[in-house]
Order: structure tokens, then sequence, then C-alpha cells
């Protein structure tokens, strides 16, 4: 089995611009312990201030103005839901 892109989509706002891509693998990416692989960004002025993943080694966490704090994912569209509350928390 391959990985299935479950979702990729991007919305441009002048330069600012948020990023959502989600993958369904075979096998969890360590130290994650779901079958997903994802990447969610929010870039305002070409920088970071909101992220989201979970890659290899570090396991789920976002990335908030800077600072990076674990993350517990429980499903895509939580993990969504999770990110866009992220975002309209931040002052930009």
């Amino acid at each position: 089995m391959k990985a299935t892109k479950l979702l990729h989509t991007k919305e441009e706002y002048a330069q600012d611009f948020v990023e959502i891509l989600i993958w369904r693998v075979p096998k969890p990416v360590s130290p994650s312990e779901h079958p997903y692989k994802y990447r969610l960004v929010y870039i305002v002025e070409g920088k970071r201030v909101v992220g989201y993943d979970n890659e290899r080694g570090k396991g789920d966490h976002k990335h908030i103005q800077g600072a990076e704090l674990p993350y517990f994912f429980q499903s895509p569209a939580t993990l969504i839901v999770d990110f866009m509350h992220d975002i309209a928390g931040v002052s930009t």
C-alpha cells in the first residue's frame, strides 16, 4: 500500500497563505501511532505563524508564533479544526 493523499489545499491572501496537506500512510510516522502524515501551515509575510506536522523522530506537534508545542492527534477532521482555531487566535 502506498501513501494516499487525502487533502491538499492552498488558499492565498496577498502575501499570506494557508496550506493543508494530509496523507494516509501504510505505517505510522514514528513516533506517531496513527496512519496519517500531515503538514498544515499559516504563513504571514513569509514567516510561519502557525504550523502543525508530524515529522519523523518528533511525532505530532505544532508551532505557534515561534514556540514548538506537543499536539494530541485525534483525527484529520479534528486536526483541521484545531489548526483553524489556532490561526484565529494569533495576532499578526
